[in-house]
């Protein structure tokens, strides 16, 4: 396949630019938005850089045989849109190194095309655009549009060779995901309903206001740990704790770096996240930035789904371009204003469970393997080990609890920390008997355990640059210090792998590895439990991106949120659409021929209605 390497170089001032706005609203700027020039290396052919107006660079684009190439860029979610929403050019497929780069160096090189080039040693990044600030086409006189013009070249040469690197052992499978992550942003169908929209940020407004009329008289109680706590029960919702590391008892998780307090600001519920946003000062909630976000965009057109490849170093995807899709609340309004175009409905299909089925499978838990083969009610069975009764007189109540253990315990999680998350269910156990259900489901299924030491020991052959396995024979592998491989032959990394003496745990050694946040570089604890979550998820992911490119082959894929794929089909095949999209979603993998899959699918008009 020919590959075609591009290079867009835009108009950019200290207001008009990516690091103020999103790729969406600059590029969609009809007012302000620019193409200067753009760089264009067909196939081994020299580079060549193109300039003029819009009429012009697009007839010059034409020339290339987009329809039988592969389009690659550096940051490919801008050029892209660029071909396809500003020319009306839609390339066979796309590439993007710096998707690439993200699953072979996760964060240890830095995913910038200098940092890049600076590790191969493949040449040197300019600088040249710096002196293009501010600066129409225009305005620039031949010699530094000249300048300008070497710079982009020297850009797309060095993608190129960049490319010819990073590709060498990719897995052909990868670049399908990374083509299909590009195209659902660059080549959107979902269409936003202003008015749904416009109604559902009048009663956010509406909702906030009387609330902050009423925290304005009460501030005192938003400022006060139990009159808060007290708030929250009062709307129905058990306030977020944690063990104090000074004290050792439990308090109130209200800080603005605690986690539970944080999943407050994007609860399902309005009034919840304008409780917690008064309580830290904040003027919007996020569902109302997120309502206006969206009526701007549904101004400018269909709704891209931004999403970034490879976002966590379990291979999962992220939320990009200030556009999350991944955390909107299960129940959100919102989700009924993301509509399938004219003469299409959209199916969602969710995998049923796959990361505690991937876990059983993994560990060879071979009852729990078979009990979600044959479609039986695992959930119900772990509740009947618990409380020793016959599964046919398990209450509702009694299945909650047995599923909040199968769902929660299988990492290696403590009593405290699983008496605390069905507290924020609105379940309350006692201490006691939360470390006796940990051990009924350690005891029901002791080779889940068993894993666990067998990652912790991985972790120690990870340090000695040595291999070890880890679960069922033949699936995964510790190889030294590049990290767990997995069945595509990518690694979770654990970067700079080592072992220090927590002073808060009574001096005990515990392992940690880098992580960057920002420019910092903080070290992460990590223990065997943590790694089989962290190899589950990593199994489900190459699971889910498998299944997404069979469906992609019938239907247009649209969205992934976690374990689920949306596509859109033709509102008279619906039903043979639902049939195949189950039937691709409980396909097994060549790699997991004994993985017990299953999933759950529903199809409307908008997203809300799947």
């Amino acid at each position: 396949m020919n590959i075609i390497t591009i290079d867009f170089e835009t108009y950019y001032d200290r207001q008009f630019s990516l690091s103020k706005m999103t790729t969406e609203e600059y590029v969609r700027d009809r007012e302000n938005f620019e193409v200067i020039g753009v760089a264009v290396k067909d196939g081994n052919k020299p580079t060549q850089w193109h300039t003029g107006s819009a009429e012009e660079i697009h007839e010059q684009l034409s020339a290339y045989n987009w329809g039988q190439s592969i389009a690659l860029a550096h940051n490919a979610m801008f050029d892209a849109a660029i071909l396809s929403w500003y020319f009306g050019i839609r390339p066979r497929g796309w590439a993007d190194t710096l998707s690439m780069a993200r699953p072979i160096h996760g964060t240890e090189v830095g995913g910038s095309l200098k940092a890049l080039t600076a590790y191969y040693g493949i040449g040197v990044k300019g600088d040249e655009v710096i002196n293009a600030l501010g600066k129409h086409r225009a305005d620039f006189t031949p010699e530094e549009l000249s300048r300008y013009a070497e710079y982009c070249i020297n850009d797309v040469e060095i993608t190129a060779k960049l490319f010819e690197i990073l590709v060498e052992d990719f897995p052909p499978v990868e670049l399908r995901l990374i083509d299909l992550t590009i195209r659902m942003y660059s080549e959107p169908e979902l269409v936003l309903g202003k008015e749904a929209l416009r109604s559902h940020l009048a009663n956010v407004q509406d909702i906030k206001t009387q609330l902050l009329e009423k925290a304005l008289i009460d501030k005192d109680d938003l400022m006060s740990n139990p009159r808060l706590a007290e708030i929250l029960r009062n709307f129905g919702i058990v306030p977020p704790t944690k063990i104090s590391p000074t004290t050792g008892k439990e308090t109130y998780a209200f800080s603005k770096t605690d986690e539970g307090f944080k999943a407050l600001l994007e609860h399902d519920s309005v009034l919840v996240q304008a409780i917690a946003a008064a309580r830290l000062g904040v003027k919007s909630t996020l569902e109302e930035t997120r309502t206006e976000r969206f009526l701007e965009i549904a101004e400018r057109g269909k709704m891209p789904v931004p999403l970034r490849y490879y976002a966590a170093h379990t291979g999962r995807w992220g939320g990009d371009d200030k556009v999350n899709l991944q955390n909107l609340p299960r129940k959100s309004p919102l989700k009924y204003a993301i509509n399938a175009p004219k003469g299409y409905l959209l199916i969602d299909c969710d995998s049923s469970q796959i990361e505690a089925r991937t876990l059983a499978w993994l560990a060879e838990q071979n009852d729990l393997v078979e009990a979600f083969d044959r479609g039986e009610d695992v959930y119900k069975i772990m509740a009947a080990a618990i409380y020793g009764k016959d599964i046919t007189d398990i209450t509702k109540d009694e299945r909650f609890v047995g599923k909040t253990t199968i769902l929660g315990a299988g990492y290696g999680m403590g009593a405290a920390k699983f008496q605390a998350q069905l507290k924020t269910f609105g379940v309350e156990v006692e201490l006691e008997e939360a470390k006796r259900i940990i051990e009924t489901y350690r005891e029901t299924y002791p080779k889940i355990p068993a894993l666990w030491k067998m990652a912790g020991t991985a972790l120690q052959a990870i340090i000695q640059n040595s291999t070890a396995p880890i679960g069922r024979e033949g699936v995964l592998s510790v190889e030294g210090t590049k990290g767990v491989k997995l069945p595509n032959g990518f690694y979770v990394k654990y970067p700079n792998l080592r072992q220090r003496i927590n002073e808060e745990s009574g001096n005990k050694y515990e392992y940690v590895y880098d992580t960057k946040k920002g420019k910092a570089v903080i070290p992460n604890r990590i223990y065997g439990g943590k790694v089989v979550e962290n190899v589950c998820q990593a199994l489900a992911r190459i699971v889910i991106g498998e299944q997404m490119l069979m469906i992609a082959k019938k239907y247009k894929v649209v969205m992934t949120v976690h374990d689920a794929v949306a596509c859109i089909v033709p509102e008279a095949e619906v039903e043979r659409g639902v049939e195949y999209v189950e039937l691709c979603m409980r396909l097994r993998p060549s790699w997991a021929p004994e993985l017990p899959l299953n999933c759950e699918s529903g199809f409307g008009k908008s997203y809300g209605e799947c």
